[in-house]
C-alpha cells in the first residue's frame, strides 16, 4: 500500500474519531425514547441514510460552502434541533414503533446534514481529491458513530442529566458554525470576547429553555 495513501487514510480515520462525537450524541438523543427492540434499527438505518447524504455533500462540499450564510443558517437550524431533541422527552404521547422509528431516523439525517460540514471539508481536504479515500473515510465513520451512540445511550439510561450535556454540546457546535460564517466575520473575528459570550448564550438558552419546557409539561401533565 502506498505510504501517502496510508497516511491520508489514518488522518481521515483520526478526523472521524475526533469529529464523530457530536454525531454520536445527536443519534443517541434522537433514539433515547425508542423501545430497546427498535433502537438498533433506528441507529443503523439513520446513520446509513445519513451517510448517503454525506457522500453527496462531500462531492459538492467546496461549492456548498461558497453559498453566503449557509453555515450560519445551518447553525441556527442545529440550535432548533438541539432544543427539540432535548424537549422531546416532555411530549406526553405513547411510543409507536413505526412512527417513532422514522421520526428518530429523520432527526438523525437532518442533524447530520447540518452538522456534517466540518467533517466533510476535513475529510475532503485530507483525501487530496482521492475519491476512494473519501468514500473509505465516510464508511469508517459509520461504526465509530454507531458504537459511540450506543455507549452514550447507555449513559442516558443510567444518568438522565447527561441528556442536557448532550444538548449543550450540540448547541456549542451550532454556535461555532454561526461564528465561523465568513459573511459574519466582521461581527465575530475582531471581537473574541463577544464571540465567546455569544456561544455561551446559545448554550445556556437551549438548556434553560429546554429545561423550562420539560418542567412546565410535567407540571400540567
Amino acid at each position: 500500500m502506498d505510504t501517502d495513501f496510508l497516511i491520508s487514510l489514518l488522518t481521515i480515520i483520526g478526523i472521524d474519531i475526533i469529529l464523530g462525537g457530536d454525531n454520536a450524541i445527536v443519534v443517541a438523543l434522537a433514539c433515547r425514547n425508542l423501545p430497546q427492540e427498535i433502537r438498533n434499527r433506528a441507529i443503523v438505518l439513520g446513520i446509513c441514510l445519513a451517510l448517503v447524504t454525506r457522500m453527496s455533500l462531500t462531492v459538492v462540499a467546496v461549492q456548498l460552502l461558497e453559498i453566503p450564510f449557509l453555515l450560519a443558517i445551518s447553525g441556527a437550524l442545529l440550535v432548533y434541533i438541539a432544543y427539540s431533541l432535548l424537549t422531546d422527552q416532555a411530549d406526553d404521547h405513547s411510543i409507536e414503533g413505526g412512527t417513532s422509528l422514522w421520526s428518530a431516523i429523520k432527526a438523525i439525517i437532518i442533524a447530520d446534514l447540518v452538522m456534517g460540514f466540518d467533517n466533510v471539508i476535513a475529510v475532503a481536504g485530507a483525501a487530496h481529491g482521492d475519491h476512494t479515500l473519501v468514500m473509505i473515510g465516510l464508511l469508517v465513520s459509520v461504526p465509530i458513530i454507531i458504537w459511540g451512540s450506543k455507549l452514550i445511550l447507555k449513559a442516558f439510561d443510567r444518568f438522565p442529566i447527561i441528556v442536557y450535556i448532550g444538548a449543550g454540546i450540540l448547541a456549542f457546535t451550532a454556535s461555532r458554525m454561526i461564528t465561523h460564517e465568513e459573511m459574519l466575520a466582521p461581527l465575530f473575528h475582531p471581537h473574541p470576547t463577544f464571540t465567546l459570550c455569544f456561544q455561551f448564550f446559545i448554550i445556556v438558552a437551549v438548556i434553560v429553555s429546554g429545561a423550562y419546557k420539560i418542567r412546565t409539561s410535567k407540571k400540567f401533565s
